[in-house]
């Protein structure tokens, strides 16, 4: 049986298990009821290993929505690792020059022409209020185990850990 983790634990796991993901769809509440994703590059994870960060363009329709409704959700795959993470928190749009600059990487030149200082640049912060994560044995020789004991005895072989993590303090 697996030790339990305490909560530092747990969001040091979600922290090591997204940052390598290169990219993360950000669902908002569009209109009515309507949830709406999209692929994010993060830009960074602050100091307090709470909030992360986005670049985006300032008027968009994703940050209309996130203006009406703050709750937001981002979903993390690795699939090469069998890991997954989905964090829900809560976002704000902002014009931080100072942070943008901060953040600010050379891939960013390709989405945004005009650099960090860029007027038409908006930051969207996520606060972490919580996960859930998924993280498998990925390697061809488990999985192969896991199908051998699944035909011999006919019970599924465990799929992993899987926890729920809180980050409100």
């Amino acid at each position: 049986m697996a030790e339990a983790q305490t909560e530092h634990e747990q969001r040091a796991k979600v922290r090591e298990m997204i940052k390598d993901v290169q990219t993360a769809v950000l669902v908002t509440h569009g209109d009515g009821d309507k949830l709406r994703g999209r692929p994010m590059v993060a830009a960074g994870l602050d100091g307090d290993g709470k909030t992360l960060w986005f670049f985006s363009k300032n008027a968009t329709e994703k940050t209309e929505e996130i203006g009406a409704n703050d709750r937001v959700l981002l979903s993390y795959a690795d699939p090469s690792k069998q890991s997954y993470v989905s964090v829900s928190g809560k976002a704000r749009v902002l014009r931080d020059v100072a942070k943008q600059k901060e953040l600010w990487s050379a891939p960013m030149k390709a989405w945004f022409p005009g650099g960090p200082e860029d007027p038409s640049i908006a930051l969207i912060a996520v606060e972490m209020t919580g996960a859930e994560y998924w993280d498998s044995p990925s390697s061809t020789l488990v999985h192969a185990f896991g199908y051998v004991k699944a035909t011999v005895t006919g019970k599924s072989p465990k799929g992993g850990e899987n926890e729920r993590v809180s980050f409100k303090s």
